[in-house]
């Protein structure tokens, strides 16, 4: 299964969830906005912290959202790689195995 695969099953299944819970898939929302877009932090910043927060969680959809918006929003190999490198200084081996399917995802998504 390829990355962009999985972002579309992910995505599925989160219309499902928001179809059976909508109130709070709309507060949800209405905070995910407020964080990206208030604060001193810029745009890109915000969403690698969510990057290494979701390898450090070991999230795998976590990491496909966030891998293509920052994909979206420009980001380099280069910086995308040193956000994994601190996620790995955090989590240790777990994370680094899910920084290795972020930077395949990255590689992926970067080049369709």
């Amino acid at each position: 299964m390829t990355w962009q695969d999985k972002l579309s099953d992910t995505r599925s299944g989160l219309r499902n969830l928001n179809s059976a819970i909508p109130d709070t898939a709309r507060a949800f929302g209405a905070l995910s906005k407020s964080v990206k877009e208030g604060g001193s932090l810029d745009f890109k910043t915000k969403e690698f912290i969510a990057l290494g927060m979701s390898i450090a969680g070991r999230c795998e959809p976590c990491i496909t959202l966030h891998t293509e918006t920052l994909v979206k929003a420009g980001a380099t190999r280069e910086e995308f790689s040193d956000v994994l490198a601190m996620a790995i200084q955090m989590g240790g081996g777990p994370s680094m195995m899910y920084a290795a399917k972020a930077l395949e995802c990255f590689d992926e998504l970067k080049n369709r």
